[in-house]
C-alpha cells in the first residue's frame, strides 16, 4: 500500500471506472452499471482535483508488476476521515484487497487523529452495506439525496445515500 501520485491518474481512471461501470464492472459483485448510465464513474480531471485537495489521498495497493489493482480515496474532513472510490479490478476481486485498503484507511484515520471513518453508500446496495458491516461499519441512520448525475451518472431508478461510520480506537 501507498500513496498514489498523479503519475497514477490513468491507471486510477481505468481502475475506478472498471470497478463501477460497463461490462468490466459485471465481472465483480461492486458494479453500479445495472442501476446508473454510463461508462464513466470518473475522469482524470476530477481525480486530479480530489488528489489536489490538502488533506486528501488516494491509497493504492499494486500488484508484483506495479499495475494498480484497488485504491481507495480518502479525506480528512473535521475530526472525520471521509472513504470513497473504495475500487478493487473486478478480476481481483474476493482476495483480500478491499478488506486491506479499509485497514489502509483506519492507519491513516488514527495517524490523523479521525474519530472516525464516514462513507457514503447507495442505498440499495445490500450486498456491498452488508460486506461493509461485516468490516464494523454501522449503519449512522443519515440518509443523502442522490444528486450527482454530473459526478456519477444518471440513475436508471430513484436512489438515495446511507452513511455508514466505524469508530476509530485509538
Amino acid at each position: 500500500m501507498a500513496i498514489a501520485g498523479t503519475e497514477d491518474i490513468p491507471q486510477l481512471e481505468a481502475l475506478i471506472n472498471s470497478a463501477y461501470r460497463g461490462d468490466a464492472s459485471k465481472k465483480g459483485w461492486t458494479t453500479e452499471a445495472d442501476i446508473l448510465e454510463g461508462e464513466i464513474r470518473t475522469d482524470s480531471n476530477f481525480l486530479e482535483k480530489q488528489m489536489g485537495k490538502k488533506e486528501a489521498c488516494f491509497i493504492k495497493c499494486s500488484n508484483d508488476e506495479g499495475a494498480i489493482v484497488g485504491t481507495v480515496y480518502l479525506e480528512k474532513i473535521n475530526n472525520q476521515l471521509y472513504l470513497g472510490m473504495l475500487s478493487v479490478s473486478p478480476n481481483q476481486q474476493g482476495i483480500g484487497i478491499g478488506k486491506h485498503l479499509l485497514h489502509a484507511a483506519e492507519d491513516r484515520a488514527r495517524k490523523l487523529g479521525c474519530a472516525s471513518i464516514y462513507m457514503t453508500v447507495i442505498s440499495i446496495r445490500a450486498e456491498l452495506i452488508a460486506w461493509y458491516i461485516r468490516h464494523g461499519y454501522l449503519d449512522s441512520g443519515k440518509k443523502v439525496p442522490f444528486n450527482g448525475e454530473d459526478k456519477y451518472g444518471k440513475p436508471k431508478i430513484p436512489l438515495e445515500f446511507m452513511v455508514l461510520e466505524k469508530k476509530i480506537e485509538s
